[in-house]
This record gives C-alpha cells, structure tokens and sequence, in this order.
C-alpha cells in the first residue's frame, strides 16, 4: 500500500500544504516498513516521529487560524484533538500487542482521516485563510 500527495489536496497556504506532503511521505515510509515486515522499533520510531510531527503540524494550523480569527476554529480543533485521541489509541494498541491487525487499523486510520481532512476540512480553512492573506 502507498499514499501519494495529489495536488487537488492543496490548501493553497504553502507552509501548510509543505507540512502535509512531509506527512504523506512518512506515512508512506511507514507503510513499506510495515509492507517489508521491518522490525516493530524501526516501525515503532516512524509512529513517534508521527506523534510528534502531527502535534507541529496542529499547532501551524491554530496559528493561521487564530491569526485571523477563523470562524471554524472551535470545530478544526476538536478533529485534531479526536484524530490525536484516536492515534495515540491505536499506537498503544500496537506497541502492546503482536497483531498485525492493529497495524493495519492504524496505517487505514491515517490514511481516510489524512485524505478526509485535508480534503474538506483543511481546504475549506486554506479558502478562508487565502482571501484574508
């Protein structure tokens, strides 16, 4: 399985749109690593770099949007906040268990919600934050 970064998902914000593809490309790496059977610590350190880079990531999105008060703000927040929840769920499951389900349920969650997200959710906001920029 692989994600690619399609233009269509673009927010049209370009330090967001930067962070995004640098999360597609290591979700990515992290699908071969899981599609190689690579070690559970090599697996394990790209979901940590994950962890950390979605929290970065979050925070560049409130700041554009409290910058410029960004009506949606209080509905943007609680996805992130559900999708962090959801993650640090799922890794824990991972990283005490020995299925490959729990994997997999994992890699399928970041996908639909990176797609889903970036999609409606982020490009709705990348309108807004174009015309105000």
């Amino acid at each position: 399985m692989t994600i690619e970064w399609k233009d269509n998902l673009a927010t049209g914000v370009n330090e967001i749109d930067a962070q995004h593809k640098e999360l597609f490309k290591r979700i990515d790496v992290l699908f071969e690593a899981c599609s190689k059977r690579k070690g559970r610590a090599e697996v394990s350190n790209l979901m940590n770099f994950l962890e950390e880079y979605v929290v970065v990531h979050f925070d560049t999105e409130e700041k554009y949007m409290t910058m410029f008060n960004y009506p949606e703000y209080s509905s943007h927040m609680d996805e992130h906040t559900n999708f962090i929840t959801d993650f640090l769920y799922l890794k824990k499951q991972f990283e005490t268990s020995n299925e490959h389900l729990t994997l997999l349920k994992l890699n399928m969650k970041l996908v639909d919600w990176l797609i889903q997200h970036i999609g409606k959710v982020d490009k709705k906001m990348g309108v807004f934050l174009k015309n105000k920029m």
